[in-house]
């Protein structure tokens, strides 16, 4: 089985750009970039690094995601729950099914894998 090492992935240089997202609720919409990391034996599970700029936009990943934030800085707002800030060095974990709103207030990036 292939170990995928990315070196400093923070500052890797090979992400793809995505586009805007797909509900922004600011203006200019955010842009993505990713890259994806197949990772054999995971299933349809998906693997890899997300960049976003900032502004504001509604999450809308139905699957459970775990994160961890590289860099930048963000406010979450989940659906009728308390704004969470959110930086640099800290790992999240988002129930299936979590609907929210995102304030990116410094370019983020973050290691992701959803569930499916």
């Amino acid at each position: 089985m292939p170990i995928t090492i990315i070196p400093n992935a923070a500052q890797c240089n090979k992400l793809t750009d995505d586009g805007p997202v797909g509900r922004p609720l600011s203006q200019p919409p955010c842009r993505t970039s990713s890259l994806r990391v197949a990772l054999e034996g995971a299933g349809e599970n998906r693997t890899g690094l997300w960049e976003c700029t900032a502004g504001s936009y509604e999450r809308q990943v139905p699957e459970a995601e775990v994160m961890h934030i590289l860099a930048g800085a963000c406010i979450f707002t989940p659906t009728g729950g308390e704004p969470m800030r959110i930086k640099a060095g800290d790992t999240l974990f988002f129930p299936a099914n979590t609907t929210g709103t995102w304030e990116i207030q410094e370019p983020m990036r973050k290691v992701f894998v959803i569930l499916k």
